[in-house]
């Protein structure tokens, strides 16, 4: 399911990052990798605020339904 549906503090695994070959090389530098965790913090309005990798990152909810978990 895309990482838009996951609840809040729930930690999830990356299954696939899809899109563009540039919307991927984007997610992957920010961390999103397959296998890699990620748990949702916070959803307000069209952004999304997740921990990855140690850090706090704020994505769109466009970037966020690439992002299989």
């Amino acid at each position: 399911m895309p990482l838009t549906m996951v609840n809040e503090g729930e930690p999830s695994i990356i299954k696939k990052v899809g899109g563009k070959q540039d919307t991927r090389r984007f997610l992957e530098n920010l961390g999103f990798v397959t296998g890699g965790s990620v748990t949702v913090v916070s959803q307000i309005g069209g952004s999304m605020i997740v921990n990855i990798k140690d850090s706090r990152v704020a994505i769109g909810k466009d970037m966020a339904n690439k992002i299989l978990v």
